[in-house]
C-alpha cells in the first residue's frame, strides 16, 4: 500500500449495517446515523428478518426530514435467507462500492457510534482500516472485545489501559472489524469482500488477517468509540491466568468460532497456530469451564473446517 496519506475530505462515505430481527436497535442506530454529516448514505442489509424490518425499512425510501431537519437517504436491501454477518457484510460492501462509496463505515445493528465518532475516525489521514473502540453501553469504562496489545501477550479489558499503551490517540496495528470499522475502497478492491460462507464468527478477524497481509494501514483510534451491548465472558482466564479464552454461551456462536478461527490460523498463521488452538479449547472445556457437550461442539466444528464444510451451523439455527 501505499505510504501517502489520502485526504477524505468531500470523500463519498456510505454506513453498511447489517440487521437480523432486531428491529427496535436498527430503528435507534437509523436514528443516530441521521444525525452524522459526514455520511452520504445509509445501505442496510437484512439478513430475512421476520419482525417487520424488511417492512419497515420499504417505508423509508419516501420519508423527508424537511430543509431544517434533513435526514441520510437509507437503502434496505432483504436477502432471500439469513447470511449471517459474514453473508450480510459480503453483501454490504460490493453494494456500498457499487453504489461509488470512497470509504465505507460497517456495523452491525447492536452498535450505536458516539455522534462524533465518524468524524473523529476521518481525521486520520493515512489508514486503510481502521476504527473505533468498543465499549459496554451500560459500563463504557470497559471494552466489549478485549484487546491484545501489539508486540505481546497482553489482553486489555478497560479502557484506561488502552487509553495509557496508546500512541498519538491510536494503536496501530489493531482493530476490531466490522464495528463501527472504516475501510477504503483501495483496499476492498486489493483483498475482496468478507468470507459469505463463515456465516459468523472469525469472518471478521479473517478480513483483518488479510488486510493486514496486503500491507494495509490498521489502526484503532481511543477516542473514537462505538457503545455495545456485553457479549459474554470474552477472554476468560485459563491456564491459571497465562492466557485467556473467548468462551461464548452461544452453541452457534462457539460452532463457528471453533471451525472459523481453526481456519484461520491454518490458512494465515501455519498449522502449529492451528493445533495450538486445537489444544487450548481441549484445556478450556476439560478443565477451565468442564463441559462434554461443548468439546463436542468444538470437534463438529473443527473437523468442517478442515474439510471445507461451511454448512454445519445451520444444525444450530432456530
Amino acid at each position: 500500500m501505499s505510504d501517502q496519506p489520502t485526504p477524505r475530505d468531500g470523500a463519498r462515505v456510505v454506513a453498511v449495517v447489517v440487521t437480523f430481527n432486531r428491529l427496535e436497535l436498527l430503528r435507534r442506530l437509523v436514528e443516530r446515523l441521521d444525525a452524522v454529516p459526514e455520511l452520504s448514505e445509509v445501505l442496510v442489509v437484512d439478513n430475512a428478518s421476520t419482525d417487520g424490518t424488511g417492512e419497515w425499512l420499504a417505508g423509508l425510501a419516501d420519508r423527508d426530514g424537511g430543509a431544517d431537519h434533513p435526514v441520510t437517504p437509507v437503502l434496505g436491501r432483504t436477502l432471500d435467507r439469513n447470511g449471517g454477518g459474514a453473508g450480510g457484510f459480503h453483501d454490504g460492501l460490493g453494494w456500498a462500492l457499487e453504489r461509488g462509496a470512497e470509504l465505507v463505515w460497517l456495523m452491525d445493528d447492536d452498535g450505536l457510534p458516539d455522534p462524533d465518532c465518524l468524524r473523529r475516525l476521518l481525521a486520520e489521514p493515512d489508514l486503510d482500516f481502521w476504527g473505533p473502540l468498543v465499549v459496554d453501553e451500560r459500563d463504557p469504562a470497559r471494552l466489549v472485545f478485549p484487546i491484545r496489545l501489539p508486540g505481546g501477550a497482553r489482553v486489555v479489558h478497560r479502557l484506561d489501559d488502552v487509553r495509557r499503551a496508546a500512541t498519538g490517540g491510536r494503536i496501530d496495528g489493531i482493530v476490531i472489524p466490522f464495528n463501527g470499522v472504516l475501510v477504503t475502497r483501495a483496499l476492498v478492491e486489493r483483498i475482496g469482500l468478507p468470507r459469505a460462507e463463515f456465516f459468523i464468527w472469525g469472518d471478521d478477524h479473517e478480513y483483518r488477517l488479510r488486510a493486514e497481509a496486503a500491507g494495509a494501514r490498521i489502526a484503532t483510534l481511543v477516542d473514537a468509540q462505538v457503545r455495545h451491548p456485553a457479549v459474554g465472558d470474552l477472554g476468560t482466564p485459563m491456564m491459571f491466568g497465562r492466557t485467556t479464552y473467548n468462551h461464548s454461551p452461544s452453541e452457534l456462536k462457539h460452532y463457528c468460532m471453533a471451525r472459523n478461527n481453526l481456519v484461520n490460523l491454518r490458512d494465515h498463521r501455519g498449522w502449529p497456530h492451528a493445533l495450538a488452538f486445537v489444544a487450548k479449547t481441549t484445556w478450556f472445556y476439560a478443565f477451565t469451564r468442564p463441559s462434554v457437550r461443548r468439546l463436542a461442539t468444538s470437534a463438529r466444528g473443527m473437523y468442517a473446517g478442515l474439510r471445507g464444510d461451511f454448512t454445519g451451523h445451520e444444525r444450530y439455527l432456530s
